[in-house]
């Protein structure tokens, strides 16, 4: 957090290893210098939306409603539930609640591909963490759903190609194989000379309910890991393809279910869409690409809100905020 003061003993108080490293900030009395090296929120219990430089803190929230970015709108009869959820979030992975709003705050200021290398490097990281090693030890995880032998389908017609993630009946969650299979059909939308345009939906009742839990956990060498993540990024590709990528997104898109989707130039969400990050609960962050892919379209203050309560998130909400573009049937 930028500062004209130095307290590297008073940041200690606020590491991660000590605690919480929240402060709930009042908007109305902010004082000159904020704590170094803790998860800075404004909350403005007037909605009165008072004057403060959005760069000093990492969200702030509002009882004012429809209010501009970077504030999000809570109502007031919320407000101290939704605080509460951050608190008990970060109190129980405050490490990892720690990286999340570190990355987020450095990757918003480097290039697309450069914050997917810092958000791996720090998803990695966390792999080997107590944290996520406690929620794999204790969490009751569903087994996998039923594989399709094709978890991508590759449709053309003229100078238009739709991709679309064929697992229904696992909810289109993102196994490994199924992110091989989008990164190649992906590549090859990309290197095609004659630059088709590109639509990504998903069968079935959802988009994609996000990382297969069944699979987390499994990657022993977290090095290799990131190597793979990086140089398998779906997100980085659905980038590079710029104006010629649409994301039509329906039903549930958790995790990585919209932190893919959302590196597309074009978003469009079906009026039952239901967005949420969920992995701070597992000791982890967004890992993805959806510090940066969301980030991008919402702005680092409402994303690290989303991320640190696991607030679901319907289709207006995601229109008003700029995640999806429309809403269509």
């Amino acid at each position: 957090m930028p500062s004209s003061h130095s307290d590297l003993f008073g940041a200690e108080a606020l590491s991660p290893l000590n605690g919480s490293p929240l402060v709930l900030v009042d908007a109305a009395q902010v004082e000159s210098v904020l704590p170094q090296g803790a998860i800075c929120i404004a909350v403005d219990r007037a909605g009165l939306l008072p004057s403060l430089d959005p760069a000093r803190f990492d969200a702030l929230v509002t009882i004012c409603p429809a209010a501009p970015a970077p504030w999000v709108s809570i109502a007031p009869t919320r407000l101290d539930g939704q605080l509460a959820s951050v608190r008990a979030s970060v109190a129980s992975a405050p490490v990892a609640a720690a990286l999340l709003a570190r990355t987020v705050r450095m990757g918003a200021g480097i290039d697309f591909e450069a914050a997917l290398e810092l958000e791996s490097l720090a998803y990695s990281t966390l792999l080997g963490g107590g944290e996520f090693q406690h929620w794999l030890a204790t969490a009751a995880r569903p087994k996998s759903g039923p594989q399709e032998a094709l978890p991508v389908t590759y449709a053309r017609i003229d100078d238009h190609v739709t991709l679309t993630l064929s697992s229904p009946g696992n909810r289109n969650a993102m196994t490994a194989e199924m992110r091989d299979a989008l990164f190649e059909a992906l590549a090859n939308v990309l290197e095609d000379p004659s630059r088709p345009s590109l639509d990504l939906r998903g069968a079935g009742p959802c988009f994609s309910t996000g990382g297969d839990l069944a699979e987390f956990g499994i990657a022993r060498d977290v090095a290799r890991a990131h190597v793979i993540r990086t140089q398998r990024s779906c997100a980085r590709l659905l980038h590079r393809l710029g104006n010629r990528a649409t994301a039509r997104l329906h039903g549930a898109c958790i995790g990585s279910g919209i932190e893919v989707a959302a590196a597309a130039a074009h978003r469009v969400g079906a009026p039952d869409l239901i967005v949420q990050l969920p992995e701070l609960r597992m000791g982890l962050i967004p890992g993805a690409g959806g510090t940066v892919s969301i980030g991008r379209a919402v702005g680092r203050h409402r994303l690290l809100w989303l991320a640190l309560g696991g607030f679901r998130m319907g289709a207006h909400q995601a229109l008003d905020w700029g995640l999806i573009h429309e809403i269509a049937a």
